[in-house]
């Protein structure tokens, strides 16, 4: 595969324009300790790819709280998150290359994630990259969050491009269903604090970052 076979290229975010999983790991062990909930980021491997709802309602189910409802548990997650990125975030390797390389050979841009949108807008203020887009997009605004592919399926609507000419980038399993399931082919770049998955095999290509990516596909 090249750019060049497709007239979309379509980002996950989180892991993926930002090295923000281990930041998510920080606010939920925070918060889910400060209920009474000991979980730890290596409990948060289960719920990887999942909105942040999906993922409360998980551990609700599989463990429960009084102290706090789900939403006011999601509510500080969400708070604490938009100060760590704010405070911590940095663009992945090959991230504003990319872009620009996308950007420069006209190729329609597009952001699909399960991330919410107050934090699709502080990371892309934080890194400096929200003139890049065509379209962005939160699965919040979907009534299933990947491996569901709404979220892509409305990302390609949007740009007013065939599924079939999507290129998605992502870095979990969920989002790698998500984008096949939506009909395009999904390079993955697995996110480094991810136990090894053998099944990200799923994806049509997997690269160790994003400019070894840029280098092949260009």
């Amino acid at each position: 595969m090249k750019f060049s076979d497709f007239e979309a290229v379509i980002f996950d975010m989180d892991g993926v324009l930002i090295d923000s999983e281990p930041l998510w790991k920080i606010a939920m062990e925070n918060v889910f300790n400060s209920i009474g909930c000991p979980l730890t980021k290596k409990d948060f491997q289960k719920t990887v790819g999942l909105r942040i709802d999906e993922v409360i309602e998980y551990w609700f189910e599989h463990i429960g709280w009084k102290e706090k409802t789900p939403k006011e548990v999601e509510n500080e997650i969400v708070q604490q998150m938009v100060v760590l990125i704010e405070q911590n975030g940095s663009p992945l390797e090959g991230v504003i290359d990319t872009l620009d390389y996308l950007r420069m050979n006209k190729y329609k841009i597009g952001l699909g994630t399960s991330s919410y949108s107050v934090l699709i807008h502080t990371v892309l203020n934080t890194l400096q990259i929200a003139d890049k887009f065509d379209f962005t997009h939160s699965a919040e605004n979907e009534q299933y969050g990947k491996p569901h592919p709404a979220v892509y399926l409305t990302v390609a609507k949007n740009l007013n491009v065939n599924p079939k000419k999507c290129l998605v980038i992502e870095d979990s399993l969920n989002g790698i269903i998500a984008g096949k399931s939506a009909g395009m082919k999904v390079v993955c770049i697995p996110e480094k604090t991810h136990h090894p998955e053998p099944k990200l095999i799923l994806a049509d290509r997997q690269f160790d970052s994003m400019q070894k990516m840029l280098t092949e596909y260009r």
